[in-house]
Order: structure tokens, then sequence, then C-alpha cells
């Protein structure tokens, strides 16, 4: 029996390995014949093949068949028709690639400096310093030579070897490793690489079986239009190094490649395997001279924040080998014999790199709370283990959400008990004590699975998902609740529930809770037998009982995409009504107010766990609303915590109770705004931007250092943007007004908050051939909000440092305290 399935690639980055990978996984249960046809280049490939698919060329948009021929086909052909159209478009995502869209303007403070730049494409942002290295790379045309001997066990040993090595490396990896190791283990087990080197042993030694297996797969690659599938040589290159190395370990018995002290590493290419080999406490740049952005050594060397260039060519940098350079990605370039300016330069980067940095994390580490001491838990949704180290490392303070169904999903049938207990020990393990909320599998809907055969719906988002699909698989939803049970005694665990929307069903699945509890006390096995239950409110009929689920739950968490989408009956993925899905209804803002309120009459802990929470411009009303907590993606943490801590909580109670009154979004939205405009912004003169006895050997050095604390203070949106416009000024005229002061000033967009920078010198530095040395700067930077006021500042200021009496004052402050308490008694702020 013969098939034919069509259709449209829908993946950003075509058919690569890893969505390959997926589709051969779909495609290996079935005994009959699969077929990839690419009808733009004409391409065929085994769909069982991980290598012959990617060697289709299949492109994004690309129109493709699947041809089925074998006794199975009519059974696979239901299986992939469903797979292709819900699951293969959503199985890989676009690359952030590296954006050359702005022309990159250099700092001033940099190229006055006269430095020795090699310039290079940005592909993953930070600044670094070390030794130049080259790379020496393995030559794998030397195997070649390797005496013969049972060729065919030779290769078995190697191929079991490097299996177990990848499935080792996989177990310890981190998401991003992960990804590409598993695409990796594909590769190695393929049977277009396994059949094709295993053909050729006959009459061929391993090393050259698997060298013309992999020159002809490279070259099929090479001609493909994307350079996205270019890029993959270099991963099958990988896997043949690992089995050529494993084959010969005769060979490879040379001094392994190591790095000894902090260093850069050019080469030519790099392997994934052969990146995540270098010592990361040791490396602090990459100049990758082939790489792409697609690269997945680049996609590694983000995930480690290595700063990433290409484009530099060994032959530009080979009197630099082995001597001190500095990488700064983001401004795209490499400095190389660099100058004691050009050393200071970078020194002051790294340290104004660093300060931000400790900034961030020490931000994000403190308690969420108003500026006036109300706490608001500010926590994180997971959907893998693999997340939760990283969330709590950048400040979460809880698990709002663990969406426990993206165990469920993309496997050929469910995790059994023991892998569940496995993901929710390893979360609560990692929270330490934190509380994890464990939301029981939410599937169906817009997250179907294949081995359900759940029905199709017209409106799957009202039908079949969730608490309603737990009785017709009781087994899977007890399973789940063992495993959660098992868990608990791990750490601060509770369970909740998705899709309530009556007592009966919470009351059933009590009883179901009740059931698992008495299994695991009769087969003594441990659990929390206080474990809390809760349950999401996102159906609307919960809100007109929320006292009686009171006496039901322990606890609530508002699901506010759910919840805005049922309440204003708007399906917000259709794009002809999506502008009516808006969270500030004031229909959702009373509801908020009901449900929170009334919880707290009762003693219940309420939580709101939707990206609704990790909006600023909303989250006065979240604050106002008394919410015991928010939860959002993990990125989003540090500012939100920033955000809070700039609002008072009975402001943002009183701007609740306004907005409820509302009668429209926009009315919402206008009082919002009006309470932005009434926030208080930073003050102008602030002890975060004086320096005393500052150390700066140059005019260069001191403007880049000022408006670098900008940055690093909040202050400015854009550090290159603003120092532009601080030299702009000076090229009109100097700033240094004799007497040792100098006044650099300019009004600019690219200073969020209106600034007064002081610096006091332990050494003079040279100004201006015109205006003589300068041990006292004092930078204003004010935004256009601000009128003429710079102007005022710095006539006031010009004319006040005329008198002897009011230059030998400053100077005598020793402290930066009492150069504000002076500025602010003396100039018109």
């Amino acid at each position: 029996m013969k098939h034919e399935l069509s259709f449209r690639c829908a993946l950003p980055n075509g058919i690569h390995a890893r969505p390959a990978g997926h589709l051969e996984k779909a495609c290996q249960p079935f005994q009959c014949q699969i077929t990839l046809i690419n009808h733009r280049n004409g391409n065929r490939g085994n769909a069982k093949s991980v290598l012959a698919l990617v060697g289709t060329d299949t492109l994004l948009h690309d129109d493709c068949t699947l041809l089925f021929d074998g006794a199975d086909s009519t059974e696979a052909l239901a299986t992939l028709q469903h797979y292709i159209t819900d699951v293969f478009p959503y199985c890989d995502e676009a690359l952030a690639l590296a954006s050359e869209d702005d022309a990159v303007v250099l700092p001033q403070s940099l190229t006055r400096l006269t430095p020795t730049l090699l310039h290079g494409t940005r592909l993953a942002h930070g600044i670094g310093h070390g030794t130049l290295v080259n790379f020496q790379h393995v030559d794998l045309v030397r195997f070649s030579t390797a005496a013969q001997g049972d060729e065919y066990a030779r290769f078995t040993d190697a191929h079991q070897t490097v299996n177990a090595n990848l499935t080792q490396a996989i177990a310890q990896a981190n998401a991003h490793e992960k990804a590409i190791l598993d695409a990796h283990l594909a590769m190695l087990q393929d049977s277009t690489l396994v059949d094709g080197v295993t053909a050729l042993l006959a009459t061929h030694s391993t090393a050259d079986a698997i060298l013309a297996i992999v020159e002809q797969l490279s070259a099929q690659l090479q001609q493909s239009a994307s350079v996205y599938l270019r890029e993959r040589v270099l991963d099958i290159r990988d896997v043949a190094t690992q089995l050529l190395m494993a084959a010969y370990p005769h060979v490879t018995c040379q001094r392994e490649f190591a790095l000894t002290e902090p260093s850069l590493v050019i080469a030519s290419d790099l392997t994934p395997s052969q990146f995540l080999g270098l010592d990361k406490t040791l490396l602090q740049g990459l100049i990758l001279t082939q790489a792409g952005s697609t690269s997945h050594t680049v996609i590694l060397a983000r995930a480690f924040n290595i700063p990433t260039l290409s484009g530099i060519a060994l032959s530009e940098c080979m009197n630099a080998l082995n001597t001190p350079v500095y990488i700064d990605t983001q401004l795209g370039i490499m400095a190389i014999q660099a100058n004691e300016g050009v050393q200071r330069y970078f020194n002051r980067a790294l340290l104004l790199k660093k300060q931000q940095q400790t900034r961030q994390h020490a931000f994000a580490l403190q308690p969420a709370r108003t500026q006036d001491g109300h706490s608001l838990e500010v926590a994180a949704n997971i959907a893998s283990t693999l997340e939760a180290e990283a969330a709590f490392n950048q400040g979460a303070e809880g698990i709002g959400l663990f969406r426990t169904e993206m165990l469920f999903m993309d496997r050929p049938q469910a995790p059994n008990e023991n892998e569940q207990v496995q993901h929710y020990r390893d979360v609560l393990q990692a929270a330490n004590g934190k509380p994890v909320i464990i939301r029981t599998m939410d599937i169906g809907g817009d997250k179907p699975i294949e081995y359900l055969n759940l029905p199709e719906e017209n409106n799957p988002f009202l039908g079949y998902r969730a608490v309603r699909i737990y009785p017709q698989f009781l087994p899977l939803f007890h399973t789940q609740l063992r495993a959660i049970l098992r868990a608990s005694v791990h750490g601060n665990a509770k369970v909740m529930i998705p899709m309530i929307h009556s007592i009966e069903e919470i009351r059933w699945v009590k009883d179901q809770i009740a059931i698992v509890k008495a299994e695991l006390d009769k087969a003594g096995i441990a659990y929390d037998a206080s474990l809390p239950v809760g349950i999401m409110v996102e159906v609307p009929s919960v809100a007109f009982i929320i006292d009686q689920f009171c006496q039901e739950v322990d606890f609530f968490s508002i699901g506010s995409n759910d919840m805005t989408q049922y309440l204003l009956a708007v399906d917000r993925d259709n794009a002809q009504v999506a502008s009516l899905y808006n969270s500030l209804s004031p229909a959702f803002l009373r509801m908020l107010d009901q449900v929170v309120s009334t919880a707290h009459q009762h003693g219940r802990w309420i939580g709101l766990c939707g990206e609704l929470g990790a909006d600023t411009h909303v989250l006065p009303l979240l604050v106002g609303a008394g919410l015991d907590e928010i939860s959002m993606s993990t990125p989003k943490i540090a500012a939100t915590k920033t955000a809070l801590r700039e609002m008072d909580f009975s402001q943002c109670q009183h701007l609740f109770e306004q907005a409820c009154q509302c009668a429209t979004i926009a009315d919402v939205d206008t009082l919002l705004e009006q309470a932005q405009r009434e926030q208080a912004s930073k003050p102008l003169l602030d002890i975060e931007c004086v320096f005393t006895e500052a150390t700066f050997a140059s005019k260069e050095e001191a403007i880049q250092a000022l408006v670098g604390n900008l940055g690093v203070t909040g202050r400015a949106n854009d550090i290159y943007k603003l120092e532009d416009d601080i030299w702009a000024r000076e090229a009109v005229f100097s700033t240094g007004l004799g007497h040792g002061f100098a006044i650099p000033h300019t009004k600019s967009a690219n200073i969020a908050h209106s600034s007064i920078s002081i610096a006091k010198l332990s050494s003079p530095i040279d100004w201006q051939s015109d205006s003589g040395e300068v041990d006292f700067i004092i930078m204003l930077t004010l935004n256009h909000e601000q009128g003429d006021q710079h102007m005022r500042i710095f006539s006031s200021l010009a004319r006040k440092l005329i008198h002897p009496s009011f230059r030998d004052s400053l100077k005598a402050c020793d402290s930066g305290d009492a150069v504000i308490a002076l500025l602010q008694q003396e100039l018109p702020l």
C-alpha cells in the first residue's frame, strides 16, 4: 500500500540535525519505507535517517512530500499526518542571529588612543582579555595511514565507545549542551553513516571508510543554499573525529590541546565537542575565522557567555599569537599590540562590565519588596528540570509554575513513575527549601499528546483538556500523583490542578490523592502527608464561588493568560480578535480584586502565574491588588525586582482601587501613564555618580569611566551614543575652564535619568592644550525633558568657579556627600 503526505516546511532553519532527529524518531516505529521529497530541488532522503533528511537541503517554505510504501503505510500516514501538522513545526526555533543592522560607532575614548584593531563579525557579546592562542586541529587525513586489521571489530568497538561517551555526556549536560549532543548522537546512530561505513569495510580500512562517508555527506551539505545547513558539516566532522580517535587511540596519544592561562582562542573552525573540552574558567574569548552565527559551537559560546567573533583570519594576527590581546564583541573588535592607553581603556571596560554584573546579580538575589517594605514573592515559570538552577541563580524566590506536561510531550510514551520522581526531586533540591508549585499535566487543547489519541476538537481550549481527561487516563494521573508525593520529601512542594471549574471536580481530585496516599502508606513509601493542594484560577466560574473553594484547597494561582481569554471570550491566537485580548480590562481587574480579597479573607495564599506578572507597565496594579506572588520566565525576574523597588505599596493600592473604577481599557492605560510620570526619577545628584580619588590617566579614560558608570547605574539608555554626544560638544569648544576644573556636558536623548557626575582626581590629567591640566571634573548629562536646565546649571557653575573660594571649597570636600551638599547649596537644581 502506497500513500503520500504533502506539506510545506515551517521550520525557521529548515530540516537540520535536531528536527531531522525528531522526524526520524517519529518514522522509526513503522516497517514501511518512508521517503521525503523536496520539490524545490528534487532531493530525496530516507525519513528514517537523520543524515539523509539533512541531505535533502530542505529550507523554510519548501514544498515537500512524504512517500509511504509498505504494509503499515496507512497507520504511518495517520500518525505522521498529525505529527507533521501539530508537532514538527514546533520542534525547532529561530536562532538569535548576530545583528549587524546598526553600524558600530567606536567610542572616541578608544579611537583617540591610536589602537591597532582587527574588525570581525559579532557572534556572542562580551569583553575578554587573555593570551591569543591558536587551536591545534586534529588532521583527519593522517588516520588513513593507520595499519589495517579486523576493521569490522575496530569500527564496532569505536562506535560503541563514542555512543557510550555521548550518552554519558548527555546525562550530565545542561539544556544547551544536551540539544547539540543529542543531535550528534543521532548522527552517530544514523543508518546512512553506519551502513555507509560498514559497506566499505570489506575493501577499506575503518579510517578510509569513515573519511569517505564524511566527504560524501559534507559535499552534499556544502551544496545547500542554507548557511545553517552548510555549517552542519562541522558537526559531521566532529562525530567522525570522535570515531577515528576511538578507533585509533595510538594515533592520538600526542598531548591534548589545553589552556594553561586566561586565553583567547583563534581557530579556523572548532567543533562543539572541542569547545566543550576547553577549560571555561580560562577561556576568555573565541575568534572563529569561518564560523557563522548559527554554528553549534557559537550557540554553545553564547550559552557559556564566551565573547565570540568571526571573520578575522589567522594571517591577520600571526604577530599577536602568544601575546596579550583584548576582544570586545559588542563593538566587533580585537585589539592587538595594545599600548598603555589602550590597555587602560579595556581594563576600565572590563571593570565596568564586572560592576554591572555584580550590581545586577546582587540586586536580583535581594528579597523582592517595594521601597516601603511590602514583600511580593517573585518566582519563575519553568517547563523542565534544566531551567531550575538558572532560575534560582537569577533571583527566583520559588517556582510559581512547573509545567509538567512538557515531560510527557515529544516522546512515544509517557514517562514512568521513577523518571518523573527524578525530575520533580531535582527541581525541589535545586530550590533548596524555596516553594515549588508542581502543576499536574495540562494535556490537550494546544498541547496534544500523540500516544493518548485524544479526539480532534473544533475548540480544544474549551474542550477535553487538563483535569477533564484525568478520569479517562486514571492510571496516568495516579502515576503522576505518586511521583509528586514521593518527590515531596525532598523539598517544599505544592501540587496544583489546572482547569478546575467546579467544587465537584476538586473533590474528585482530592479523592484520587487520598487513594494514592493510601497505596503509598501500604507500601511503606515516604511522602509529605501535608502536601498543599491548590488550583489554577483560570475558568471564570471559579471566581464567583472562590469562597467555596477556600474550604477545599490550600492555595490559588491565577492563570492570567487563560483567564483573560475566557473572561473576555477572546481567542488570543486569533489575529482577527487578538486586539480585544487585554488584561487591563476593568472586568479582569474587578475579577482580580474579588478573587484576591476573598482568598485573603479566608487565609488563603494567592499568586499569579502568567507573563502579565512580568509586564512592568501593569506591575503597580498587581502590587496594589495584594497578590502574594507573581511568577514569570526567568530572564524577566531581575527587571521585575528592580521595578518593584521603586514602587510604594500604599500608592499602588490606591492606583488599583482607581483602576477598578475605570470604565474602559483606555482609561486604565491613561491612569497608569499618569502614575508613571509622577513616579520619582533618580536624583540629579547622587553618591553613585561621585568618584573620589579617581585614578584616571587621561581625558579619554575620564569620559569613558563617567559615562560608563551611568550605564552601570541604569541612568543611560546607550553609553556609546551618550559618549558620542559628550565628544561632539568637546569638538565645538573645550569644556576645560582652567584652575583645574572641567565641565563636560550634553543634552541627550541617550540619558534616561538626568545626572551630574563628579570626579575628584588623585593626580591631574591633560584636558586640552588651551585649558591646561584638570583634577576636578563635573559632567552634566541631562535629558530633553529638562528643557534648558543643563545650560542654566552650566552657566551658574562656570560663574561660581571664577571665585577661588568656591573652587577651594569644592577641592576641600573630604567625601562625596560633602561635594553633593555644597553643589545643592550653590546651584539652581
